[in-house]
């Protein structure tokens, strides 16, 4: 987990992902011990004095104006949704009681959502918190993916289940932006306990999630094309849209469909007709009252 300094946390791992060459540096004069640039480098670069920026990256100093954190963003390379996850990390720490303060609330789903997707048939769907929690989940989900299950975490099974890689045909690129994903959803939030524990969970276990981790990348994950290889029906690509629930605590409804017409729209429809048919029937009272025999003491009097 990081540490009391989320600012300087990420100041120094994106100063390290960027390239002397590509901020206009040499890189044949001095030996360089560090990756990407130097502290020095940053200031110059961003027309600030070298042991101010060095106060930025320590935590001694809370509160660089906007024109600075725009500064840094343009010599760090960031793109806009970094550049608003470094502006709410500067905003965080310059009142860090209030930052202390949050934690998550408990998950409630919608009647009205777990309805809406009960309903769809031909469209897997789930509901997750923003620690990608599973909290509800439709039954073509379900057939898509085991991990698809309320109280199932998706990280941690991206990362931990083997069988969920082996799903993942593209797992290398699904785990960089999950990751992404996760601090663009938590922002500048690290000491909320959900958290703390899903990070420290996965970076004992799985050292492909430390290094990225210590990337602080920050991508919200929006419409993307999900690669399956499903024990089923074969390769599918899939479509996945997340959208976020109003007025349910952050809570994010994510949609999967295929492109109408294509293979992969195929083996959903053959993979939607294999879960139906494993569905137990549902119960028919009417026909049931209609075959049900009749006692002596329920037949109508005899009127002729």
């Amino acid at each position: 987990m990081d540490g009391k300094n989320p600012l300087g946390d990420f100041l120094r791992a994106r100063r390290e992902l960027v390239r002397p060459e590509d901020a206009g540096i040499g890189t044949g004069v001095g030996l360089r011990r560090v990756p990407g640039l130097r502290r020095e480098e940053v200031a110059l670069l961003a027309g600030i004095s070298s042991d101010y920026y060095h106060r930025l990256e320590q935590g001694r100093d809370r509160n660089p104006s906007g024109q600075v954190l725009k500064a840094l963003a343009r010599v760090l390379r960031l793109d806009a949704d970094a550049t608003t996850h470094l502006i709410r990390l500067a905003q965080e720490q310059g009142c860090p009681r209030a930052a202390r303060a949050r934690t998550s609330p408990p998950a409630r789903v919608p009647v009205s959502i777990r309805q809406l997707i009960d309903g769809w048939t031909s469209n897997p769907a789930y509901v997750q918190t923003r620690f990608f929690d599973v909290v509800a989940v439709n039954t073509l989900a379900a057939a898509l993916s085991p991990s698809y299950q309320p109280g199932v975490n998706l990280l941690e099974a991206v990362f931990l289940d083997p069988a969920e890689q082996a799903l993942r045909r593209d797992w290398d690129e699904m785990t960089e932006e999950g990751v992404a994903s996760l601090r663009a959803h938590t922002g500048p939030e690290t000491n909320d306990p959900r958290l703390v524990e899903l990070v420290g969970e996965l970076s004992v276990r799985s050292e492909r999630f430390r290094r990225l981790w210590a990337r602080h990348d920050v991508h919200p994950q929006r419409g993307h094309l999900v690669r399956f290889a499903h024990p089923q029906v074969g390769d599918m690509d899939l479509q996945s849209n997340k959208l976020t629930i109003g007025g349910a605590d952050g809570l994010i409804l994510v949609v999967f469909h295929a492109e109408p017409g294509s293979r992969s729209a195929e083996l959903l429809g053959i993979l939607g007709s294999l879960t139906a048919a494993a569905q137990p029937a549902a119960p028919d009272p009417v026909g049931d009252a209609r075959r049900a025999p009749v006692r002596p003491d329920e037949r109508p009097p005899d009127r002729t």
